[in-house]
């Protein structure tokens, strides 16, 4: 269903509110680069700060945009079982293919708790269901044996894996079933996931450099390893520099280089990428060719 380069997209703001015109004009270039789908509402798309009505907003301006060219999977997932249904079911109202959700941070679930979250959401979900397991920003961690448990209900057709743990992909491969989509959420260690079985990546880079990131996975699709390892290299600088300050502040400042007029504004307790960040990031665009 899901494979890929698949921008986990930032949200532009201007004076507060966010930029709509903006931000469609940045989902137009994002599919005329290759993206294979869409992710509005993550946590690069600021997601804990968009209101209720922002965040369907938000969703359905992707939706009229892409127009069935791509996927989109809207970012659903919050702490509250309840809350993330009803976020899911107004992403269907306004046309999504899928839904993000993330394990439940904050309130630091066992992982019973956990079956019991993700299944009462995939019943009561008109959508499909992408599991988001990013312990270093959860704390909880959906294990291999939980989401072999959950990965069985027809609704839950996908992860996205930001564990940071390769062996993660084999184990999953091996228990979930090869059918089970397994999506990358680091871009830097994206060649390696989907040599273990990976079909794609939920990424931040493919923000700023939308073409690369979607000949890279092309490259491995194709079993090109050579060339996708070349564009590896070509982006690691990237990857890394995109994350030496608080995402999605590089990021933003990132694409006012390469989308001149693109808004950088962030909203608190974000702040602007610091100099150090924004010289990073400057030598990691010149080092891909984007500047």
């Amino acid at each position: 269903m899901f494979f890929g380069s698949i921008p986990a997209l930032v949200t532009p703001f201007w004076s507060g509110r966010v930029a709509e015109d903006t931000f469609a004009d940045f989902l137009e270039w994002q599919i005329g680069e290759g993206s294979n789908a869409l992710v509005p509402c993550g946590t690069t798309g600021e997601v804990a700060t968009l209101t209720v009505d922002e965040h369907r907003q938000v969703i359905a301006r992707t939706v009229r945009v892409a127009n069935g060219r791509v996927p989109v999977i809207a970012g659903c997932g919050t702490y509250s079982t309840a809350a993330s249904i009803e976020r899911a079911r107004t992403a269907a109202d306004v046309g999504a293919d899928a839904a993000l959700i993330v394990v439940p941070y904050y309130n630091k679930p066992s992982q019973s708790g956990l079956v019991a979250h993700f299944t009462a959401i995939a019943d009561a979900s008109p959508l499909p269901i992408v599991v988001y397991n990013v312990p270093s920003r959860t704390v909880a961690d959906i294990s291999v044996e939980t989401l072999t448990l959950v990965s069985q209900h027809p609704k839950i057709v996908a992860v996205k894996d930001a564990t940071g743990n390769l062996g993660r992909v084999s184990d999953q491969r091996l228990k979930c079933g090869e059918d089970f989509c397994q999506l990358s959420g680091n871009d830097d260690m994206a060649l390696g996931f989907n040599a273990m079985g990976g079909v794609g990546c939920i990424s931040v880079t493919a923000n700023v450099a939308p073409r690369l990131c979607s000949d890279f996975q092309k490259a491995m699709r194709e079993s090109r390893w050579n060339d996708a390892l070349m564009l590896q290299d070509k982006l690691y600088p990237l990857h890394a520099a995109l994350f030496t300050d608080a995402s999605p502040a590089p990021t933003k400042y990132a694409l006012t280089r390469v989308r001149p007029g693109f808004p950088a504004e962030l909203r608190l307790p974000l702040v602007e990428a610091s100099d150090a960040s924004r010289r990073a990031v400057d030598a990691a665009l010149e080092h891909a060719g984007l500047i």
